[in-house]
This record gives C-alpha cells, structure tokens and sequence, in this order.
C-alpha cells in the first residue's frame, strides 16, 4: 500500500470511529460516522463528462459520474434544482435524498436530465459512504463475492463523414481480440432517424466482422433502434443463421414495447434492451411489455447505483440478467462493476469499450481499474475504487 492510500484509509478509519474532530460554528464536536452532513456540491465539465463532488463536515469527499449527453446542462441543473436541497442533509440518510430529488426534478423529465444528473449525486454518495466506513461499495450493498468479470468490447460505426465501411469495422473489432477481448459488439448506431437502411448496411458489415475475427469470437450486434420489427426480424434470422450472432439489442425503437416483444418472440438469439430506460416504472414495462432476455443497465443514465439495485432486484423476479451498458472508463465503470458485484443475476459478460485513451479522462485520477485478458477486477479499495486527483479535476470546476 502506498504512502498516499494508507493516509486515506486512516482518514476514513477515523471517521468510522468516531475520532474525526470538525468545526461547526466555531466549536468543536466529536463526529460520529452517523452525524457527517453534506456542506457542498460541486459539479466538474470535463470535455463530455460529468463528475461531481460531495464535499462533507468531516472533511471526507465523495465522488461521482453523470449522464454525458449535455453536460453543462445537467451540471446547471444540478447546482440550481439538487443543491439547495442537498446541503445540510446526513449523507447515509441517501434513500431519503434519491426520492427528494428525483420528486423535485420530476417536471423537468423522468429521463433524460433529471435522472442524469441525480445519477452523479447518488453514485458519488456511495462513494462518500464507503470512504466514511472504509469498505468498498459492493461490501456495502451486499457483496455476491464476484472478483472479475469478463467483459465485451464495444465500438459504434458512426464516424464525423457518415459510417465506417464494413472494413474499418471489422479492424476495429479486430483490435480488442487482440487484448484477449472473446466477445465483441459492433453498434450500427442507426436511430430512430436512420430508420430501416438498406439489408447490406448492416449485413456486410457483421460478414465482414465475423470473416476477420473468426468463428470461436462471440458476436453481439446493436441495431441502436434503427429498424421496424418487421426488418428487425428478416435481418436479425439472417445474421444468427449465416453467422452465428449471439445476441442482438435494441432491434426497434426503445419508444415501441410491443414491436419488441414481437421481434423476441421471433428470434432464435437473444434479445437485448434497457439502455433508454431511466428509472423502474420504464423497466417495469420493458420487461412485463417488451420481454427481452436481458437487461442494459446504465449506472450515469438511471439515476445510479440506488435505482439499478432495485432494478436489478425486479428483474431478477423475472429471470433477466443484468448487463450494464458502459462506455466510460473511469467512475462510470467503477460505478458499474460495484453494481455488479453485489446482485446475482448479473450476465456472465458485461460492457467495456477500453480506457478509451481519446476522451483523455484517465490523467484525471490516480489508479485506474485493473483490466487483464478479458476480464476487469472488482474494485476492492473504498468507495468506488477511484483515486480522484483533485488538484487536477479543479480546473474544470462549473464556471470556473
């Protein structure tokens, strides 16, 4: 253990314990691990990450990550509508503050901002509350004992001129075989706008990914919503039968549960879906409507680990398995294995696009998760796992 981490987990020792001295009003107080009250927020834009701080009485920090659609949006938001009610409140006390917010932030959507910005919020409390108690969040949540996962690299089409060709796609899926990746996912990243392209769009592309890659690689294909159950349906036969696809998400619109229910009952492959729902009544739905054979979690779009926990707990009433869905390397995927670590319906692989060294985030902390082979480890330190480096994160401070 380094200088550094043995000097926090003392920290956080002392809080559990009963030996942290504060200030509060110009007297001193023994402050137990029960009494530590929020005394900031503060929300970091970084390029198109959302982080945020709880700042606490007893000088313990927690961190965590947002939705990154919009980022200064939600970070607004949250300083505007989360903060005045945030302040002042017992950080354990965090299923209280997830109703408060979610209740005060309704109007504003039940998707999208609200839950992507309460997201931040309630991740970084976990964090606060594992630091507080020295044990890692899933320790926290009830730990399934789960020490790694094997996970699934995941790359989009989408380039800044149109689409990459079915070669560029197959390099690329190529890439992560070569890290010991045995599962990848190309996404078509059609849309609703993109509605129902020509059947060689995505045909070729999974001919030529599967040619590249060879037959032992399992192959998931997102259609990222982009066809009619009916398309959905011809293409999704064609691609199991000629090769071998393991499983298929979001085949239609996530707007549209039963044309999704009509593409599951079709196909010989799984079907997966989630990754636009954003609180447990949409679940709910998806899952009694929709039926599809896994779940796409997402711990910094579905108002965070508090909301995924129940989520997961519902689904697992159903016979679905969890499979977050994650392209964030830092917190988001910190966030995301502690989730799974404490459920047991989590699927056998679960979502990693990489570090992604272009989005840079990574020189924003200091450690990194433990990626091997195909496989991410269980963080084991508290909190979430992450080291935040916070002379670095001040310069993206909101209005800075």
């Amino acid at each position: 253990m380094n200088r550094k981490r043995f000097l926090l987990n003392i920290t956080s020792i002392f809080a559990a314990t009963n030996l942290i001295r504060a200030k509060a009003f110009g007297q001193k107080k023994t402050m137990g691990l029960s009494d530590v009250k929020i005394t900031n927020i503060k929300p970091y834009i970084f390029k198109s990450a959302l982080y945020v701080k709880i700042e606490t009485d007893a000088g313990v920090n927690g961190w965590g990550e947002g939705d990154h659609e919009s980022p200064k949006v939600l970070a607004t938001f949250l300083e505007e509508v989360f903060s005045p009610i945030l302040k002042g409140q017992n950080v354990f006390d965090s299923e209280y503050i997830w109703h408060q917010l979610f209740f005060e932030g309704f109007e504003n959507g039940s998707t999208g901002i609200n839950p992507g910005a309460l997201a931040a919020v309630d991740n970084a409390l976990w964090d606060l509350k594992g630091k507080l108690a020295s044990l890692p969040v899933h320790k926290l949540l009830g730990s399934s004992k789960l020490e790694k996962t094997a996970v699934y690299g995941s790359y989009g089409r989408r380039k800044k001129s149109g689409f990459k060709t079915p070669q560029e796609m197959a390099a690329e899926g190529m890439k992560f075989v070569e890290q010991g990746y045995k599962t990848i996912k190309a996404r078509m990243q059609l849309y609703d706008r993109d509605k129902n392209p020509p059947f060689s769009f995505t045909y070729d592309c999974i001919k030529e990914v599967r040619k590249t890659v060879g037959e032992e690689i399992e192959l998931f294909v997102d259609f990222n919503n982009g066809y009619t159950s009916g398309k959905a349906i011809e293409l999704g036969l064609k691609l199991y039968e000629h090769f071998n696809i393991k499983a298929i998400e979001e085949p239609v619109s996530s707007m549209n549960y039963p044309s999704l229910r009509e593409v599951v009952d079709a196909l010989p492959c799984e079907v997966n879906a989630g990754e636009h729902e954003y609180n447990r009544w949409q679940f709910r739905d998806l899952i009694t409507v929709g039926n599809p054979d896994c779940l796409n979690l997402d711990v910094i779009k579905c108002a965070g680990i508090s909301e995924c926990k129940k989520i997961a707990g519902m689904a697992h009433a159903f016979d679905k398995e969890i499979m977050v869905h994650n392209t964030r390397p830092t917190l988001a995927t910190a966030a995301s294995l502690n989730l799974i670590s404490s459920i047991s319906n989590a699927a056998k692989v679960q979502e990693f696009s990489g570090m992604r060294p272009e989005l840079d985030q990574n020189r924003l902390f200091h450690n990194s998760l433990k990626f091997e082979n195909g496989y991410l480890y269980i963080p084991q330190s508290p909190g979430l796992g992450l080291e935040v480096d916070e002379k670095a994160m001040e310069k993206y401070k909101l209005n800075q």
